[in-house]
């Protein structure tokens, strides 16, 4: 899952928050709990570890650095379906019935001349 980058052995309080911050330290910070804000992060030991973009950097079990390539993308996403042409009233089918209103009323004519 993950590969160890550097070795440091870091003993863990209970309450407070680990992470490799920017500067690729290990950092502590306390952690909120029951309505208590949380403190201001603290260095632990300093390890400068350098950072690659593409990887999570995290503090093992062990008390170690390690690294594990981040999940990108995800499950893409559906597109979405064109718009509708939304039609003027009636239609095609209104049109039809124009046409053929027009065409028996010519037939009509036709047959009493």
């Amino acid at each position: 899952m993950g590969e160890k980058v550097a070795k440091v052995g870091v003993r863990r309080e209970e309450g407070y928050l680990y992470f490799i911050d920017k500067q690729g330290d290990v950092s502590r910070a306390k952690m909120a709990r029951g309505g208590k804000k949380g403190g201001r992060p603290v260095k632990v030991t300093r390890v400068g570890v350098k950072k690659a973009p593409t990887y999570l950097y995290y503090l093992d079990k062990q008390g170690d650095i390690s690294r594990a390539s981040m999940a990108r993308g995800g499950k893409k996403r559906r597109k979405k379906p064109a718009k509708k042409k939304v039609a003027r009233k009636g239609g095609k089918k209104m049109a039809k019935k124009r046409k053929a209103k027009k065409t028996k009323k010519k037939k009509a004519k036709s047959k009493k001349r």
